[in-house]
């Protein structure tokens, strides 16, 4: 059966777009004789294009396209029961380091209509899976340098820890045991804090369990009658950059602990809430006790070291403060709005 001169044309057409391609290709017949490859497909594997034309696919170069999966695979491509779609192959030629291949094919139908035609396209993707263990390697390196950094960390923070109560205790004065004993609790509320993001597999941190974490070692460490205070989190579900929650945890450590000090004096029970909500970028933090209020007039407390800390941090996320009266006892609100645009 002669070929139409439509058939032809388009047989010509189709060897002119796979030689002339930029990509690695090859045209096969379907006993998987090579018809025409193209220039890229000779430079990258070495193959004379003069002797390409007519050879089995098994044939080329030094027989390394030999490979019983691929011709098995091409076989069945060609009597339809099968495709390759980014098949994945090893390409081992003498002298020349292994190359890692992903190879595509399918049928096509160049005009002729008594024999089928495959076109094989090949992509060398060794330095791609190269640099991929490269960046993996670095990632686990990374991992086991930060799990050995914090664990260095933590160890510092309970050997300050230690130094500090171990000072409190030699010391006279009632006023330096009392801030010797503030430091150890900031130490332990952000060796908390460290804790918590160490176990933290993520970018983000859930606030949830951040803060109820961080209540539990306050608490602990500050509250001794735990029938007489407690500290409540309530916090809905949002979680945010790690830098963000650093923040947040040391306002609520600093915000807790100059509760504890001074709203419930004579042995007062009592509460501390802690609260966040977000809606959007929009959120609140807030830290309410209901014990004796906020001093006026002269037993009214200078600003500390706390709330310079708070001020401080607040004023890094962008947020406001504010501070009230809450029938009874006191509230402070931490609160960041976004500010939209306006023509």
């Amino acid at each position: 059966m002669s070929k139409s001169p439509t058939a032809h044309f388009e047989a010509a057409s189709t060897l002119a777009v796979v030689v002339s391609s930029n990509e690695p290709l090859l045209f096969l017949s379907e006993d998987l004789e090579v018809i025409a490859a193209s220039s890229s497909f000779c430079r990258t594997f070495d193959v004379d294009p003069g002797t390409v034309s007519g050879k089995l696919l098994v044939e080329l170069g030094n027989g390394e396209w030999a490979l019983p999966r691929l011709v098995s695979l091409l076989r069945a491509t060609a009597s339809g029961s099968a495709k390759i779609e980014a098949y994945e192959i090893e390409l081992k030629r003498p002298n020349q380091k292994v190359r890692q291949l992903v190879v595509n094919a399918r049928t096509l139908d160049d005009g002729d209509q008594d024999h089928l035609r495959l076109l094989l396209a090949i992509a060398d993707v060794t330095d791609a899976r190269a640099e991929a263990r490269q960046k993996d390697n670095l990632v686990r390196d990374k991992a086991i340098l930060l799990q050995e950094i914090q664990h260095r960390v933590a160890n510092s923070l309970q050997i300050i820890a230690s130094v500090l109560m171990q000072s409190a205790r030699r010391v006279q004065s009632e006023e330096a045991r009392g801030h010797i004993q503030n430091a150890h609790h900031r130490v332990m509320s952000i060796a908390a804090l460290q804790r918590h993001l160490s176990s933290s597999t993520g970018g983000d941190v859930e606030l949830h369990a951040y803060l109820t974490q961080l209540s539990q070692s306050l608490g602990a460490s500050m509250i001794a009658e735990p029938e007489r205070l407690s500290i409540q989190v309530n916090v809905d579900g949002s979680a945010v950059d790690a830098d963000v929650s650093v923040s947040l945890g040391l306002i609520v450590t600093e915000l807790v602990i100059n509760a504890l000090k001074h709203a419930f004096p004579d042995e007062r029970e009592g509460k501390i809430l802690i609260e966040y909500y977000a809606t959007g970028e929009d959120w609140t933090l807030s830290v309410t006790d209901n014990g004796i209020g906020m001093p006026t007039g002269i037993d009214a407390s200078k600003p500390g070291l706390g709330t310079g800390i708070v001020e401080a941090l607040a004023k890094n996320l962008q947020a406001d403060i504010q501070l009230s009266d809450a029938h009874p006892g006191t509230s402070v609100v931490i609160s960041h709005r976004e500010i939209a645009d306006t023509i």
